[in-house]
């Protein structure tokens, strides 16, 4: 999730802001190839499978196989985190959605 997150961020940096603007790193220019709905794809794909490990952690704890507390409350968290983060770009993306579509031409 984070690293499509951060390929997303590096293609937004790599809109050149003025004319002595320049993209330093090969992420980003990686970045700038790859579609934007494979980079949407790919986050909620970590999201689902950061989910799908808190929920085997959980399941775990329940059950007293082995998993302790600390560490499902970590995946609990990471999978929490990564989809409010989701959630966010989500939000963010509808906004600018509705703002280009509420332009007058």
């Amino acid at each position: 999730m984070l690293a499509a997150l951060n390929s997303i961020a590096a293609a937004g940096a790599s809109i050149p802001a003025g004319p002595a603007a320049t993209l330093s790193t090969t992420a980003g220019q990686n970045a700038a190839t790859a579609p934007f709905a494979d980079l949407l794809t790919d986050a909620v794909g970590e999201v689902s499978q950061l989910e799908t490990q808190a929920e085997a952690a959980a399941h775990g704890l329940m059950t007293g196989s082995g998993v302790d507390v600390h560490q499902a409350m970590i995946a609990t968290e990471k999978a929490s985190m990564a989809f409010e983060l989701a959630l966010a770009v989500r939000n963010k993306a509808v906004a600018a959605y509705q703002q280009v579509i509420g332009m007058q031409f």
